[in-house]
């Protein structure tokens, strides 16, 4: 199994009964395999934050419920995660939180650790498929015995990577019967101050039997050398260092300080081998015990075992050099209606305040138009701020671009604030009917849910409307003279505007594409205007005139409507 695939089996086998997310690479397939279980209802949220009080609600009304994200996230859903912390559960409650060391899919590095210790959550890292399904299921049993939730800690190379798994029956856990609790449930501050104190003592305990826990493993080989370590990094020491000792860390917060010690005590030399944060690192140094960690391991990106064989066991690590092949940067796809959008606007010489999503290629060669990216829901928010900042002629040449599934995720807050605030500028919502980096799961306006099931879709033009935002258009991204003409019109105007535009991702299953484009050669001009929006099914052959891969060309017309010299037909598929 992959390790996602495995944690949700492990949901299943615990019990789970409801499950909520919002997709997130490296984190997307733990929901696109719990949905398989009919004893699981499953959901795909609006956002995380959304997701992870789905999660509280049910784990209140008496069962076992989890939230699944990426870890940036958790940052959305850190407030209800700060105050569950002191609030507790009813029936067991876990946010699996996926890590993405090396940044292969994300915008930062950060590490979910360091959130679970301010937040004082017991976190459990898994290191591979089999722990994975099974620290699931162990932390069920924590947050109920503890009255906490619990942080499933995960990461990339966890998360994709394959190893056996031995499958268990599902448990049927009764659900525990609802008892009206204001004082434990309601966090105004004369209950949050009970609370916290009750949140130590939990900490407290949970360093102490930390160390009597099965996940927490002494494996005493030769003490000359010895190694604390957890999650993926643990089979890295196995690899490099079969013989070293090892305290293989299963819950790596509230760390369980006396079997550190023990363990410590009885090696001679003390590698502390953690991605990432020294979180690990930090609390062991605070207690005297003499380590060496991030002086000779890195905090930026993976860990691997010849990182250990080179700074430990000091050998000459020799790689096998890469092929020599040409550089092939992410790219949007052939006939992906963002590149007919960023077209536009890079023809028009309008800069863009960008997303999270597919369409943050649009900062690359050779569209060149979104000039930021922070985190989902920003680019509303950041154009706002710039015309706060400067003035509505400032931004006469700027709008902010967001795909539909992040509009709904945190862009719909972002233009309540610019409608509130009396803002100006232009939003365009790159509606392409799913939610398209991370695989093409569905979302509240596509009209289905993560079961499948059929059900009202949010109309995103009403929507805006119910605003009160007077300007709100339609349009095809594909009909380029309508789209610039429409654009040209609503950056110049003074009030708050927003485009939609309406084209399906060509990856989207069940899409039909009637037509290829052809090149006309005795009418090419060689100009290359084709070339400008860098659609990869289109070359230039050594004469410059152009040549266009059928199976690659969905047909989408762009290159065809850019040609002035009716170089490129489109004619029946």
């Amino acid at each position: 199994m992959l390790g996602n695939e495995a944690i949700a089996r492990g949901a299943y086998e615990a019990g789970v009964k409801v499950s909520a997310a919002y997709p997130g690479t490296p984190s997307t397939e733990i929901s696109e395999n719990i949905v398989q279980y009919d004893e699981i209802y499953a959901e795909w949220s609006p956002n995380e934050k959304v997701a992870t009080e789905v999660a509280i609600g049910a784990s209140i009304s008496g069962v076992r419920a989890m939230a699944s994200m990426k870890h940036v996230g958790v940052n959305v859903a850190s407030d209800p995660l700060y105050t569950i912390s002191y609030g507790g559960v009813g029936g067991g409650l876990v946010l699996v939180a996926a890590d993405d060391p090396g940044i292969y899919s994300s915008q930062n590095e950060q590490d979910t650790r360091c959130v679970a210790r301010a937040a004082m959550v017991p976190v459990l890292e898994p290191s591979d498929s089999q722990e994975a399904k099974d620290f699931v299921k162990c932390a069920y049993e924590i947050s109920e015995k503890y009255d906490t939730p619990v942080i499933v800690r995960t990461t990339t190379r966890l998360a994709h990577s394959q190893g056996t798994v031995t499958l268990e029956d599902r448990v049927e856990v009764a659900d525990k019967p609802y008892k009206r609790n204001p004082g434990k449930f309601v966090m105004m501050p004369v209950n949050a101050i009970k609370r916290h104190v009750y949140v130590e003592k939990r900490m407290k305990a949970l360093v102490e039997d930390g160390c009597s826990f099965a996940i927490n493993r002494a494996e005493y080989n030769d003490t000359s050398i010895g190694f604390i370590t957890s999650g993926i990094p643990y089979q890295y020491v196995k690899e490099a260092c079969p013989d070293a000792s090892v305290l293989k860390l299963g819950m790596v917060h509230p760390l369980p300080r006396k079997l550190i010690e023990e363990f410590a005590s009885r090696v001679d030399k003390l590698y502390i081998f953690e991605e990432l944060e020294p979180v690990i690192e930090e609390q062991v140094k605070s207690w005297g015990i003499q380590a060496e960690g991030k002086e000779l391991f890195t905090v930026q990106g993976e860990y691997s075992a010849n990182l250990l064989r080179e700074r430990v066991l000091k050998q000459e690590v020799c790689l096998k050099q890469p092929a020599d092949v040409p550089a092939r940067p992410p790219i949007l796809c052939p006939g992906c209606p963002h590149r007919s959008v960023f077209s536009v606007l890079n023809r028009l010489g309008i800069h863009a305040a960008g997303d999270i999503g597919c369409y943050t290629l649009g900062a690359v060669p050779p569209l060149n138009v979104i000039d930021t990216t922070i985190c989902m829901g920003a680019s509303i928010s950041t154009l706002h701020g710039m015309e706060k900042a400067k003035g509505r002629d400032y931004i006469k040449n700027w709008v902010a671009v967001i795909g539909d599934s992040t509009f709904l995720h945190t862009g719909v807050n972002s233009l309540m604030n610019m409608v509130y605030n009396q803002g100006t500028g232009t939003v365009m919502i790159l509606d392409n009917s799913t939610t398209g980096m991370t695989g093409h799961q569905d979302h509240a306006a596509t009209g289905k849910t993560l079961k499948g099931d059929t059900v009202p879709a949010i109309n995103m033009f009403e929507l805006c409307r119910a605003m009160g935002i007077e300007h709100v258009t339609e349009v095809n991204a594909f009909d380029t003279k309508e789209l610039e003409k429409i654009v040209k019109e609503e950056v110049a105007r003074d009030a708050i505007s927003v485009i939609i535009t309406k084209s399906p991702c060509v990856l989207l299953k069940g899409n039909v594409f009637p037509y290829k484009c052809r090149p006309v050669d005795d009418a090419c001009k060689k100009c290359g205007m084709c070339l400008k929006p860098g659609c990869p099914a289109l070359t230039k052959k050594e004469d410059g005139t152009i040549a266009i891969d059928e199976t690659m060309c969905n047909g989408c017309g762009l290159c065809e409507q850019l040609c002035k010299f009716g170089a490129i037909e489109r004619v029946e598929a």
